[in-house]
């Protein structure tokens, strides 16, 4: 996907809670599985698509958090390591876009759910990072208040900043954050790579669920600037 296909792609996509009973369609269907398997053989993860399966967000928790209808989900897992929850958030955040490409709608939910219920569905040394509810919603969603480039990134003093990195920040700014706190501070180096690319950093600033969030800020910053353009640090 080009870098000018993602941006109205990114603007589109909003938190939707609420869903139609509209299926998922086949073909639909093949795509997210496609590149789940892609995403599971890059990340050595155990992402799944649950379909029409309502029991997972069936309960006083899942109504409390204004979810409704819920029969369709992504299952985030993998093998329990210290970097789980961020490549959970960079490669559940890939399957959002596509999903929004195709015309589903998403939320990303780490409690209003039943995880017991879920946790079935792994393997043995699997470990439940969160879910993805996706389906046909019942509206689009509406945008949030966010910050603006200069609280989330900085450049070296006396350096003009980089157009690609100026996209890069523009979409980090538009990645799903908890609590839409945009928690991260995304820094242009003064060094640079060894073959000769501009070194990126990306930090958190703390606050729940804070892994996740940086692998969905990396995803974004990604496909805004290109790969192309610089290296992480």
């Amino acid at each position: 996907m080009s870098t000018s296909d993602i941006f109205p792609i990114m603007q589109k996509r909003h938190s939707v809670r609420s869903f139609t009973d509209e299926p998922i369609s086949s073909a639909d269907e093949q795509a997210l599985r496609q590149e789940i398997e892609t995403c599971n053989a890059e990340g050595s993860l155990s992402i799944q698509l649950v379909c029409d399966e309502p029991n997972a967000f069936d309960s006083t928790l899942a109504h409390y958090g204004k979810f409704s209808n819920v029969k369709n989900y992504l299952v985030l897992a993998g093998p329990n390591t210290p970097d789980l929850n961020e490549k959970c958030g960079y490669y559940g955040e890939r399957l959002v876009l596509l999903a929004q490409e195709l015309g589903l709608n998403t939320c990303w939910v780490a409690l209003t759910f039943k995880k017991r219920y879920v946790r079935k569905m792994l393997k043995p040394g699997e470990k439940l990072s969160l879910v993805i509810a996706i389906g046909h919603g019942t509206t689009q969603g509406s945008p949030r208040k966010s910050k603006g480039a200069e609280e989330v990134s900085r450049v070296p003093q006396g350096v003009p900043r980089p157009e690609w990195f100026a996209r890069g920040v523009e979409a980090a700014l538009l990645a799903p954050t908890a609590m839409n706190q945009q928690s991260f501070m995304i820094t242009l180096e003064s060094d640079s790579a060894p073959d000769g690319k501009a070194l990126v950093s990306l930090a958190s600033k703390g606050g729940a669920y804070s892994d996740v969030d940086l692998g969905i800020v990396r995803q974004h910053f990604e496909l805004g600037a290109g790969t192309e353009n610089f290296a992480w640090s």
